[in-house]
Parts: structure tokens; sequence; C-alpha cells
């Protein structure tokens, strides 16, 4: 059995997160959806559990940290291709979130980021197939050698 990813983050409005991240493509699995709580998913194997901030304490033994004030994580999430990583964050930028850095382009590794309506740091990642298979150092050494 392959192991399933359940990242859980605390949201102050619930029915609005749910309405942004509905807005970026994400759908819910109902069955695990309520009135605090709302499962996104991010792919057959890996969900977002976006949980009201008092339901979110209910889990955690120490005080739940404000994604507007500082970083715990980045979430980072892969799209097809360039053109997908630019529509995506565009889409989110539309549908209320900040943008965090300028683009980063690494040849074989293409990303921009955003912070949500709660201040959670996404990046938006495409990464070249071969890089992927061969790994970056591999992958650059290749293309020096045949430039």
């Amino acid at each position: 059995m392959s192991r399933l990813l359940f990242l859980n983050l605390p949201v102050a409005d619930l029915p609005a997160s749910r309405a942004f991240f509905d807005r970026l493509g994400f759908g819910f699995d109902e069955k695990f959806c309520d009135d605090q709580a709302a499962c996104m998913v991010v792919s057959e194997q890996a969900f977002v559990m976006l949980l009201e901030r008092n339901r979110f304490a209910d889990f955690v033994t120490r005080p739940v940290a404000d994604a507007r004030h500082a970083t715990a994580l980045t979430v980072a999430v892969s799209a097809e291709d360039r053109d997908a990583v630019d529509a995506l964050a565009e889409a989110a930028w539309d549908a209320g979130a900040t943008p965090a850095k300028d683009p980063q382009d690494y040849g074989f590794m293409y990303q921009r980021s955003f912070h949500d309506l709660d201040g959670h740091l996404w990046e938006i990642v495409w990464m070249d197939p071969v890089a992927v298979e061969k790994g970056p150092a591999e992958y650059a050494a290749e293309l020096q050698d045949a430039g």
C-alpha cells in the first residue's frame, strides 16, 4: 500500500478558504467535510485538511501559529508545465491571495508562490521530467556536455 499524505492547515474562515481553493480548481471529498473541516483533494494520494482554527487546536499540543506573521511550512504543488504554473498563480491572486516571491526560473524548474487567505505559503512548481528522472545535478551536467 502506498502512503497517503494529509496536510492539516488552520483557517480562520472555512467557507472563504473552501471557496478560494475551489476557484483554483481543487475538489473536495465530501465524506470528510463538515462545518469545521474540508478535505481538499490535491491528488489520489495527497489531501489538505482545511480546519477551523479551534478544530485544528484539538489536534495539536502547542499554540496554533498565525501564518500571517511567521512561516512554519511551504506547501508545494506540481503543475503540468510552465503555463500551468502561471495560470494557477494568477488564479490564486484573482481569488484573493497575495504574491510571495518573484517567479523563480532555474531552467530545469520553474515556480511561482503566493500566500493564501490565512497567510500559508504555497508554491506552484514545474520540473522538467528529465530532471525529475535523473536529478538536477546530472541533468545540468548533461546540458553542459551537450552545449
